[in-house]
């Protein structure tokens, strides 16, 4: 009888480990995407000297602000298919006296990427954010 007890408990204890592996038939199991979207053509639209606003614009709202460090913002991005392994990619890009000096992560930096706007041809920077004006000032 205790042999009898033990087995049950053994398989019992066995049984717990393997569920979260076990796909059930016919459950479908969603796709869970999280995080900020970056694109390769977002990237290449990063020059050095490019304001916070600007870096805005392109990328959007950071994930990770740094409370102890505003020149650093953290993008990450995650997505599982239904019942497969996660893939995850980082984008960090770093501001100094509130211009883009570099950043890096899992996306290919370009050469045209990695020069400073006085050393690239044409010293405007690709993409230009709107302007807010407030409402009073109308």
């Amino acid at each position: 009888m205790k042999i009898l007890i033990l087995i049950c408990t053994v398989l019992t204890l066995c049984a717990c480990g393997s569920v979260s592996s076990f796909s059930f038939p016919g459950v479908y199991r969603i796709d869970v995407p999280q995080g900020n979207i970056i694109t390769q053509e977002m990237v290449d639209q990063l020059r050095p000297g490019l304001s916070k606003r600007q870096v805005n614009f392109i990328l959007g709202t950071p994930l990770l602000r740094d409370t102890f460090d505003q020149d650093r913002w953290d993008y990450m991005y995650s997505y599982q298919p239904g019942g497969g392994e996660r893939a995850q990619e980082i984008l960090t890009v770093y501001f100094a006296d509130g211009a883009l000096t570099k950043f890096t992560g899992d996306f290919e930096q370009t050469p045209e990427n990695l020069q400073f706007p006085a050393q690239a041809s044409g010293n405007t920077p690709a993409v230009t954010a709107p302007e807010v004006t407030s409402p009073t000032a109308q």
